[in-house]
């Protein structure tokens, strides 16, 4: 194991959401500041998006550890779930009730309505406290609409100080489903949208160096600049893929007795892991423009062959022959020299051949052209 071989301490490239190895990029840095002030502004509705593996159940849970003592939070990690086993769940967390409870006891068998008097008595009795009460469900674009109906009125449950603050967090697929016509009364209420973006290759140096340093090596381990740049290459700059090829690099690198990973050793990594160097935006967009062109031009020779196919033969037009100019004002020649007949007004079907038996005219007197 190459934890063994390095020294490590604990893995440094754990796909656990461990809020210790949390590397405050840009966008990462920028969305947990904006929460965490709307939170304290006691905003209603928040929204973290962010695609997949960019970090966002980590950087919920750390922004969990930054609350003081008056903030009372439910993190709810499984959407697929109905209002009344969330409500249980959010009870749950806020340390109203006890599992056992809601299994055998009377919680049991409450409605909906009892367990929302439930929450609605909890936030009256932190009001003295100046308490914040914190609702965080994760992978939101799964909650069934019915549910995010419930929740929008269940921000309604406030009082002066107090009030339900829920954070939604999911993939980008969320800000679809909330602006879906149904969801317009909830899209409404949102304070806050911050998102998460793909890490860029100075950002991903910095990140990959946080993870060892957190991981504690006892013997020195690196990743070369040619090694960091096919890292970037693989993974798009999304951390979840940078630490499956960051692991894997280090168990062909442990293997190999290395203690400087090189680009060859991290493309045997993420050769057995299946992946390839993820095109940039840039090269999409290329792609795509060549895939539509060839596209619009298969069609345009498809249908053009298909014209010609079904017009019966009857039916083709062809285009007239273009019109001669007019030709000039014919020569004049004295009485009596024979003179050659005059132009032709359609051009004949064949080439008509030249004649060199004919006599040639004899121009008698001035010769005049008229103007054109």
């Amino acid at each position: 194991m190459y934890e063994q071989f390095y020294g490590f301490g604990q893995s440094p490239f754990t796909l656990a959401p461990d809020p210790r190895f949390l590397y405050l990029s840009d966008s990462h840095d920028d969305a947990i500041r904006r929460l965490l002030q709307s939170i304290r502004r006691k905003e209603g509705f928040i929204v973290l998006s962010g695609d997949i593996g960019t970090g966002k159940t980590t950087l919920c849970r750390a922004l969990i550890e930054q609350f003081d003592p008056s903030t009372f939070t439910s993190l709810v990690l499984n959407p697929y779930v109905s209002i009344d086993q969330l409500l249980k769940e959010i009870l749950l967390d806020f340390g109203l009730v006890s599992r056992e409870a809601i299994k055998t006891g009377r919680l049991a068998q409450a409605t909906t309505h009892e367990l929302i008097s439930t929450l609605h008595e909890f936030l009256l009795s932190i009001q003295p406290l100046g308490g914040t009460a914190v609702l965080i469900i994760d992978e939101a674009q799964h909650v069934p609409p019915a549910v995010l109906e419930q929740l929008r009125v269940m921000s309604n449950l406030e009082t002066n100080s107090a009030k339900l603050q829920i954070v939604l967090v999911g993939q980008l697929d969320l800000l679809t489903v909330l602006g879906e016509s149904g969801m317009r009364q909830l899209d409404q209420r949102i304070s806050l949208r911050a998102m998460l973006r793909p890490l860029t290759r100075i950002e991903l140096e910095a990140y990959v160096g946080h993870r060892l340093d957190v991981g504690r090596a006892s013997s020195s381990v690196s990743f070369d600049a040619a090694a960091l740049d096919l890292i970037h290459a693989h993974s798009g700059g999304v951390p979840r893929l940078i630490n499956r090829i960051c692991d894997r690099a280090l168990m062909v690198g442990a293997e190999a007795g290395s203690h400087t990973l090189t680009a060859g050793i991290v493309r045997q990594g993420a050769t057995a892991l299946g992946l390839t160097p993820a095109r940039t935006p840039a090269a999409r967009r290329v792609a795509s423009w060549a895939i539509t062109v060839a596209t619009v031009v298969s069609l345009g020779i498809a249908s053009l062959a298909g014209v010609v196919m079904l017009t019966p033969p009857e039916r083709i037009v062809t285009a007239p022959a273009p019109a001669r100019p007019a030709s000039p004002t014919p020569v004049r020649v004295a009485p009596g020299v024979p003179t050659l007949p005059p132009p032709e007004t359609t051009p004949p079907l064949y080439p008509r051949l030249p004649v060199t038996n004919a006599p040639a005219p004899v121009a008698v007197g001035p010769i005049t052209r008229a103007s054109p």
